[in-house]
């Protein structure tokens, strides 16, 4: 396993080449110009990402990082922390709603336990935890800076190891009881909000749940005092071993030449943290759907990415990503399959001033 710094020094732009030979096939096909939007973007930033202006990412991974985290002592949650564990089982026999939409999208979904109370049972659940369970953020902090590095390498090692399976495209995803809260936090600290703005129901809150929720969002951050400039000092303070094995995933997407899919609240806080250590690795990153988590909008208005997809989802597990790649399938459908002007017999459109 490289060292984080090794990995961090080894990431490269995207092949700015490749996406403007891209632009060219797509301004060659019979339609209004830049007419699909977001199609038309994803496509090109696949092109950059794999030094080709025809990208085939045919054979795609979730990769579900699950942890437990301390601050559901805090009754900050509807459900209690065995629930974690037993959908990480579940994704295992392909029950959860993920591997359901899985189906579907024709992508594989991985398991991975990062952190969870217990080790996991299934065959396909990777026990690769770093500790069981985090502390109580609103006591102390959630882990050491080393646990946090440990995290960081151990989600970076899954994506090169899918990567050598031949994998193409990695979907980032999450599944652990408490991490809206420990995302709201570093939403927080990060973004210098008050934790009422950036603090949402998660799975489900009452009125009075979510009263407290943001209580205990504010002891953390008052009991840690991270440092908002340092991203490993955020996600070892007040974030969770779930958070800090996705922004493995980013990071190792980049490194590898990966494409990586954002998906909600959780993923797109882990992704800012990724670009914090690494600015060029955001290049990779692929934003999909925008939560209805509170904060989500700002996370994506502060990664500078536009999200395509506002459903109203926030279940988590990878599910909006998942279901981005449907648009992303027609994005190179239409790419691949288009006649061009000539094919079509209509005159070519032209960039207007």
């Amino acid at each position: 396993m490289k060292s984080l710094e090794e990995i961090l020094k080894g990431i490269e732009h995207v092949d700015e080449k490749a996406m403007e030979e891209a632009w060219g096939c797509w301004d060659s096909l019979c339609k209004p110009l830049r007419g699909l939007g977001w199609l038309e973007e994803v496509l090109v930033r696949l092109a950059g990402i794999y030094g080709t202006p025809h990208p085939h990412p045919d054979k795609r991974a979730v990769v579900i990082m699950g942890a437990d985290n301390g601050v559901v002592k805090e009754g900050v949650t509807q459900t209690d922390s065995s629930v974690t564990i037993q959908v990480l089982e579940n994704m295992g026999d392909r029950l959860s709603t993920a591997c359901v939409m899985c189906n579907l999208a024709g992508c594989e979904l991985f398991p991975v336990n990062i952190g969870a109370l217990t080790d996991g049972k299934h065959p396909r659940i990777q026990n690769r935890a770093v500790r069981h369970g985090t502390g109580n953020i609103a006591e102390g902090p959630a882990m050491s800076r080393e646990e946090c590095i440990r995290a960081i390498l151990t989600g970076a090692d899954v994506v090169r190891g899918l990567k050598e399976e031949g994998y193409q495209l990695i979907v980032t995803g999450e599944m652990g009881i408490g991490n809206t809260t420990t995302s709201s936090a570093c939403a927080a600290v990060l973004f210098d909000q008050e934790a009422e703005t950036v603090t949402g129901r998660g799975a489900g809150l009452s009125t009075e749940g979510l009263e407290r929720k943001v209580k205990v969002i504010k002891k953390a951050i008052a009991v840690n005092r991270p440092d908002r400039e340092d991203a490993i000092d955020v996600i070892s303070k007040i974030g969770g071993l779930d958070i800090a094995g996705m922004v493995g995933c980013y990071l190792g997407a980049a490194y590898c030449r990966m494409p990586i899919l954002i998906d909600g609240f959780i993923s797109a806080i882990s992704a800012y943290l990724a670009g914090m250590l690494c600015e060029t690795a955001k290049e990779y990153m692929i934003c999909t759907h925008c939560s209805a988590e509170p904060a989500s909008r700002l996370v994506v208005g502060r990664l500078g990415m536009t999200a395509p997809l506002q459903a109203g989802m926030h279940l988590g597990e990878g599910t909006g990503a998942i279901m981005a790649l449907s648009m992303i399938d027609q994005a190179l459908n239409v790419y691949y399959h288009l006649t061009t002007w000539d094919g079509g017999k209509v005159e070519a459109y032209t960039h207007q001033v």
